[in-house]
C-alpha cells in the first residue's frame, strides 16, 4: 500500500501486493494474535468443552462513526452479543471486509483500530478474514460481516418455548439510544446531540442471569428495538405481553427527537441491552443482579406474559392501553 496514497483503489483487492500490504498494514497490525494466520486458507482452534455456538452478522451502519463508536466496535458487539445472550462465552470472531474504492485510508485504519479495541475488551480474537474491494460507487465506504463462535454449558437451555404464562420480563437499560445517536450523527432534519450510541457487549448482564433457575430467555434488541422483541415473544408463546409504559427507561432526548420527528422509542435498535424473561419469582433477584452492574443500573421489570390472544399490549401512563402493531417500515435505514 503506497503510503503517499490516501485511497483505497481497486488494485487492493486483486489478490498481489497491494492487497497484502493493505492487510498486513491495516487488519493484521490491529487484529494480530497468535491464532490469527493472514497466508492459511484456514484458522485451527483449541478444543472447546461445551456446546459450541455460531452466529453471523452484516453491518452497514451510516455514518460510519458516530458518538459511542463505530462500524468496527459495532460489528464485534452485535456478534459479541447474539452470542451472550444465547448463554455462550464468546471466544472467536472472523471478519468480511467489503472496502469501496476511493475509500480514505485513514478512516479505515480509525475503524480497525475501534474494531480491535472492542474485541480486546470482549475477551474474543479474530482469528480468520478475508478483504474485498468493490467499485466506486458500489459500497457505502466500508461494510463488514462477521462469524462468531461461542461455548455454551450444556446445562444452560433458553429460548421462547419455554417461556410460560406469567413470567416477567426485563430490560438492563434505556431503550433507543442507538437508534438516536446514529441519526443524530447523519445531522438530518437539522438536529444535533451529545447523545451517545448503548453500543457495547452485554456478556456481563448475560452473565449475571445465568444462574437463575427461572431464567428462561435472553435477546439483544436491535433492529425493530423492544417491540419486535415483545412480538416475537408472544408470537412463540401464544400469550398476551403485557408493558407498563411508566417503567420502559427511555432518557429524555430520545423522547424529546421521536416527539419532533414521529418515531416511537420502543421501535428503536439498541446495540448495548438485554430483554430478559425469567419466572415471576425471580424477578426482583433478576433486577437486583443487573442493577450491582454499572451497565444495568437503570435496568427495570417492563412487564408480564399473560393468558390471552397473542398481542402486545402497552399499558400507558393514563391507564389505556395501546396494541403494539408489527414494524413495517424502516425508520432509520443503516442503524447496524
Amino acid at each position: 500500500m503506497p503510503m503517499n496514497d490516501l485511497h483505497v483503489s481497486l488494485a487492493h483487492g486483486n489478490g498481489g501486493r497491494y492487497m497484502r500490504e493493505l492487510i498486513e498494514e491495516i487488519f493484521a497490525r490491529h487484529l494480530a494474535n497468535p491464532l490469527l494466520n493472514v497466508n492459511a486458507d484456514a484458522a485451527p482452534l483449541p478444543d472447546i468443552m461445551g456446546e459450541i455456538m455460531v452466529t453471523t452478522d452484516g453491518f452497514t451502519v451510516q455514518p460510519l462513526e458516530f458518538p459511542g463508536g463505530t462500524i468496527g466496535s459495532l460489528a464485534v458487539h452485535g456478534t459479541v452479543n447474539d452470542l451472550a445472550v444465547s448463554g455462550a462465552t464468546p471466544l472467536y470472531l472472523t471478519l468480511n471486509a467489503f472496502i469501496e474504492e476511493g475509500f480514505e485510508f485513514a478512516q479505515l485504519d480509525r475503524i480497525v483500530a475501534s474494531l480491535a479495541q472492542a474485541a480486546r475488551e470482549a475477551n474474543v480474537v479474530v482469528v480468520a478474514g478475508d478483504t474485498k474491494v468493490v467499485r466506486r460507487g458500489e459500497g457505502g465506504g466500508v461494510y463488514f460481516a462477521t462469524t462468531g463462535v461461542g461455548v455454551r454449558p450444556r446445562y444452560v437451555q433458553l429460548g421462547l418455548d419455554r417461556i410460560r404464562e406469567g413470567d416477567a420480563i426485563l430490560v438492563s437499560g434505556p431503550v433507543g439510544d442507538h437508534g438516536i445517536a446514529v441519526m443524530l450523527a447523519r445531522e438530518q432534519f437539522g438536529l444535533r446531540g451529545d447523545l451517545h450510541s448503548d453500543a457495547a457487549s452485554v456478556y456481563p448482564l448475560a452473565q449475571a442471569l445465568l444462574p437463575l433457575s427461572g431464567l428462561r430467555f435472553m435477546r439483544d434488541p436491535t433492529r425493530g428495538g423492544l417491540a419486535t422483541v415483545m412480538h416475537d415473544i408472544s408470537r412463540a408463546s401464544g400469550l398476551e405481553v403485557r408493558l407498563n409504559q411508566a417503567a420502559i427507561p427511555v432518557r429524555e432526548p430520545v423522547i424529546a427527537v421521536c416527539e419532533m420527528l414521529g418515531y416511537d422509542p420502543l421501535f428503536l435498535a439498541c446495540e448495548g441491552r438485554i430483554v430478559a424473561v425469567v419466572d415471576a419469582a425471580q424477578a426482583d433477584e433478576a433486577l437486583r443482579l443487573w442493577r450491582e452492574l454499572s451497565q444495568g443500573s437503570e435496568s427495570a421489570i417492563l412487564g408480564h406474559v399473560k393468558s390471552g390472544r397473542a398481542q402486545a399490549i402497552l399499558v400507558t401512563e393514563l391507564g389505556g392501553e395501546r396494541v403494539l402493531q408489527e414494524l413495517e417500515d424502516d425508520p432509520l435505514p443503516r442503524i447496524c
